[in-house]
């Protein structure tokens, strides 16, 4: 139930990232759109329009009166659909001439200053943008003009600004309608892998728990042994053959303080490590001595059910070891009782061998 409740808060703060993010996003991605879209309508109306006046004025020059001349462009128009953008020709005086809609010939034409300065140059401003959405009862604006040469007519790219409007409100509502199918398969693809990746994490969990209980476990059963082979070497010394009894009466080994020889028992010993090719011998007090017997010499002369050789560097006594805990992948560190701070570390394959002895 708990990873439920989190998968779904997981899907709930995807999908609202992704939300405020598209709606930041899909502000200036709309607005650039149709800013380059606008632009590109608007190159297209001003080569239009140059076209017309240098086709006008040919004609003039050629002899064909500008009553003609204006007639022949009414009738283009006339043919022509008034969409978005579109042509128009005008006098001086303000007044059309020629118009794609024949009602409005003879009528003044209508002109935005703010539309016409925006458009200075070849940088659309924002101002630019910002006219044609904002909000104006004019129908229709004259955005560019090119003079006949020679005349007193003028002609004039004009935008009809329902229909850029209607064109901007269709753009934002492909970019919303692809920002909400993006944000659905975004945010349900991403909860899938979330999802997957979090179920594979479990897992890889509950497999390291219970490694870790196993690992556990066998510590514990361990140190159960340690405990169990300690009173077992108490309460029930061990008998040797005959020939191991020879060895084994040796109570005591002779050690070197400084240039002081000393008798050191072998029960009053907790372990005994070499360092530098120096053979030292650590007793349960904490007191250090040397020998020059090697770690193989002092273990042969051990009893070998109350001391064992934990690596090449130590041998240690079973009534020295505090605790046995886990060191690494497959080692073991044993914890002494004596009053050293040594840490001894039974490699991988020493550690199985240990494990019987403590079992024996």
């Amino acid at each position: 139930m708990k990873k439920d409740k989190l998968y779904l808060f997981t899907f709930i703060s995807i999908a609202l990232i992704f939300l405020l993010g598209s709606i930041f996003i899909s502000q200036f991605l709309i607005k650039a759109s149709a800013k380059q879209l606008i632009e590109v309508q608007v190159e297209s109306a001003k080569r239009e329009v140059n076209e017309i006046a240098d086709f006008i004025n040919f004609q003039l020059e050629n002899g064909i009166s500008k009553q003609n001349s204006i007639e022949r462009i009414q009738e283009s128009l006339a043919n022509s659909k008034a969409d978005t953008w579109f042509i128009s020709l005008f006098n001086w005086s303000g007044t059309e001439v020629a118009n794609p809609n024949k009602l409005n010939v003879g009528q003044p034409l209508n002109s935005n200053e703010k539309l016409l300065a925006s458009l200075v140059g070849q940088n659309y401003s924002d101002e630019f943008y910002d006219i044609l959405t904002s909000n104006t009862d004019a129908k229709s604006e004259v955005i560019y003009i090119s003079p006949v040469k020679n005349s007193d007519l003028i002609v004039a790219a004009n935008v009809d600004i329902k229909n850029v409007r209607t064109q901007l409100s269709v753009l934002k509502s492909d970019f919303y309608l692809i920002f909400f199918i993006m944000g659905i398969l975004i945010t349900l693809l991403t909860f899938l892998v979330v999802r997957y990746l979090g179920s594979a994490y479990e897992k890889h969990l509950e497999a390291k728990y219970a490694s870790l209980t196993s690992e556990v476990l066998n510590l514990s059963k361990l140190n159960a042994d340690l405990v169990s082979y300690k009173e077992k070497v108490v309460e029930e010394p061990v008998v040797n053959s005959s020939e191991d009894n020879l060895e084994q009466e040796k109570k005591r080994i002779l050690t070197y303080i400084r240039n002081e020889l000393v008798p050191i028992a072998i029960a009053d010993i907790a372990y005994v490590y070499t360092e530098n090719t120096i053979t030292y011998v650590v007793c349960f007090d904490g007191k250090k001595s040397t020998t020059n017997m090697s770690l193989d010499d002092i273990y042969n002369n051990f009893d070998p059910t109350l001391f064992f050789r934990a690596n090449r560097q130590f041998i240690i006594s079973i009534a020295a070891i505090d605790k046995i805990i886990k060191y690494g992948k497959s080692q073991l560190k044993i914890l002494l009782q004596s009053k050293t701070s040594e840490e001894i570390i039974i490699s991988k394959n020493k550690a199985a061998e240990f494990k019987q002895w403590l079992n024996m």
